[in-house]
């Protein structure tokens, strides 16, 4: 268990089929959360998908942790999805800039319009199943992750390649703007066990 390296866009493993898990894997699973929560944390990114490490699986991880631009309406606790399904997508959409360690080293952002809120269904490392409702950053995060299962990088959401930057440009300009700190506020989230 360590912070393993993160593929990086055209990488073909990234793109690769991932396998969904059973109750039996549980002592893999909890080898690559750790790996996952070590890696995550080592780059300052908020959510990490096993393929981006290069294994092959269905699985990841969220924590939107509470920084100095990040408040604590922006933030939620450690949360692990195995399996999961996205089972309801709200009609309203919030555009945010978002980033990804996989791309450029999460040296690289732009805007993406996503569904504002979500409800995902998945199990957790103990295998326990559960249901999520959620908005913000937290549904920014799980979506983006989502993704990720199914080869999709989130360059290719991209919604207008002129607003593009860095992530310099990132923090001066956006990160703490009004529009990014309001469509990045959580004021939904509901869990329940299933």
């Amino acid at each position: 268990m360590a912070v393993k390296p993160i593929l990086q866009i055209g990488d073909k493993r990234l793109k690769a089929k991932n396998k969904a898990l059973e109750e039996s894997n549980s002592a893999k699973i909890k080898s690559v959360v750790k790996d996952l929560t070590d890696t995550m944390l080592k780059n300052d990114i908020v959510g990490i998908a096993a393929p981006q490490i290069g294994v092959n699986i269905k699985l990841f991880i969220t924590e939107p942790r509470e920084t100095e631009y990040r408040k604590a309406d922006q933030s939620d606790r450690l949360r692990v999805y195995i399996n999961p399904r996205i089972t309801e997508y709200s009609n309203e959409k919030a555009t945010i800039y978002e980033g990804c360690g996989s791309v450029a080293g999460a040296d690289f952002f732009g805007p993406v319009e996503r569904p504002k809120r979500i409800t995902i269904e998945a199990s957790d490392q103990d295998f326990k199943k559960f249901r999520l409702t959620c908005d913000g950053l937290l549904a920014r995060v799980i979506q983006h992750e989502f993704d990720h299962l199914f080869g999709i990088e989130f360059v290719e959401k991209i919604s207008d390649y002129k607003k593009v930057m860095n992530s310099d440009n990132y923090q001066k300009q956006i990160r703490t703007s009004d529009k990014q700190v309001a469509e990045s506020k959580i004021s939904i989230i509901k869990y329940s066990e299933l």
